[in-house]
């Protein structure tokens, strides 16, 4: 199973293959920036991306908001994957 234990506060600069255009560095430590880079990874990343910069618990802290940001088939896989983001949503697995 894959632990994701990327950076909790401060800046964080990611790499060109995943914010090609526009802000690259985003401060964790404000709310609309953690959201948008969690936006970006979890859309745009490969594995090794979601290790380095994602956080579990940041993760599942702000996955109902994060939820509706992303398409309905990287929410399915990123629940899929994660079972305990489902009890964040309020709904369970069948």
């Amino acid at each position: 199973m894959t632990v994701l234990t990327g950076p909790t506060h401060g800046p964080v600069d990611l790499p060109l293959h995943l914010a090609w255009s526009g802000l690259r560095t985003f401060d964790l430590d404000d709310d609309k920036l953690l959201l948008g880079m969690y936006r970006i990874v979890l859309t745009t990343g490969l594995r090794d991306d979601y290790i380095q910069f994602l956080d579990g618990n940041l993760l599942t802290s702000h996955w109902p908001r994060l939820r509706k940001m992303v398409g309905r088939d990287v929410r399915k896989a990123w629940e899929g994957t994660f079972p305990q983001l489902r009890l964040y949503t309020g709904w369970a697995a069948a």
